[in-house]
């Protein structure tokens, strides 16, 4: 499962993702608690522990190093768990119960930058979604300020394409491409073990 993938030779990395990931964004877009037809507060906050749940350990493993990703200017830090928990404390979110939870999985203490530059490519890109549900939910959902979902003022298109820049920057070699697509199906994996079985997200 955990695999090395094998160097890709004349690709961009990039498209290299989107072909080691593709399948994994399919099964998580599908399973996601915000992916039923008419979503509910409760989903919101299913989906937001979800991701609480996914995000501490993973940005707790990240701000371990000093180079690769953490380090790159362009690309200052976040706080997203700051949002989520703000979100989780509005009026109609605390009688909503988590409920049993995979342990966080062991991330490699020697892992590459490339590597973990994969593995931030999926929370970047999870920005990007976050700003499409925002759109859909934001008249449903209300008042609730689905804080986690609006991200920036701006929208997450700006530090999406200074991150895109940064990686084609820094991922280069075949070897590189091949460790960044490992770290990224990694953090995909991770998520897909928190996510609710098929089916069980609620109904209305």
């Amino acid at each position: 499962m955990n695999r090395p993938l094998e160097p890709l030779h004349g690709t961009d990395v990039l498209a290299a993702l989107r072909a080691a990931t593709g399948a994994r964004h399919a099964r998580l877009d599908s399973g996601l608690p915000l992916s039923a037809d008419h979503p509910t507060l409760a989903d919101y906050a299913a989906h937001l522990r979800m991701l609480r749940d996914w995000l501490a350990p993973l940005e707790r493993w990240l701000g371990g190093f000093t180079d690769g990703p953490q380090a790159e200017p362009t690309l200052p830090p976040q706080d997203r768990l700051a949002l989520i928990a703000a979100d989780l404390d509005e009026p109609g979110m605390d009688a909503v119960h988590a409920g049993g939870r995979a342990p966080a999985p062991a991330r490699p203490r020697q892992a590459s930058a490339a590597y973990r530059w994969g593995a931030a490519y999926v929370i970047e890109g999870s920005q990007l979604g976050g700003a499409v549900l925002y759109a859909r939910l934001c008249g449903p959902l209300a008042p609730h300020p689905l804080r986690y979902l609006r991200g920036e003022a701006q929208g997450p298109g700006l530090r999406w394409r200074a991150f895109l820049q940064a990686l084609r920057a820094r991922v280069t070699t075949p070897e590189e491409i091949a460790e960044c697509c490992a770290g990224a199906c990694a953090a995909f994996d991770a998520i897909l073990a928190l996510a609710p079985p098929q089916g069980a997200t609620s109904a209305s």
